[in-house]
């Protein structure tokens, strides 16, 4: 679960930086460089939501797979699963 947040975090702030750049200065360099991070954190976030145990019958395994929204909605559909255990 641990790692599943840190993973929802890193995606997280790669698209903010990504979109601040998009929006601000354009540096072809730094979106060079946070794209391919921010594609690895989507995937992480969908790997380590399958690998936490009940994540198939809280539903949380769908939701990772949105994009952009995808992990924290897992996160939160996870969080009173793991607080009831």
């Amino acid at each position: 679960m641990r790692a599943l947040r840190i993973a929802v975090a890193v995606e997280t702030v790669s698209l903010a930086v990504l979109l601040v750049n998009l929006f601000t200065v354009h540096v072809a360099g730094l979106a060079s460089l946070v794209g391919p991070l921010h594609g690895g954190a989507y995937l992480a976030v969908i790997a380590c939501t399958v690998l936490v145990p009940g994540s198939a019958s809280t539903g949380a395994r769908w939701r990772s797979w949105i994009p952009v929204i995808g992990g924290l909605l897992a996160v939160r559909r996870l969080r009173p699963a793991a607080h009831r255990a």
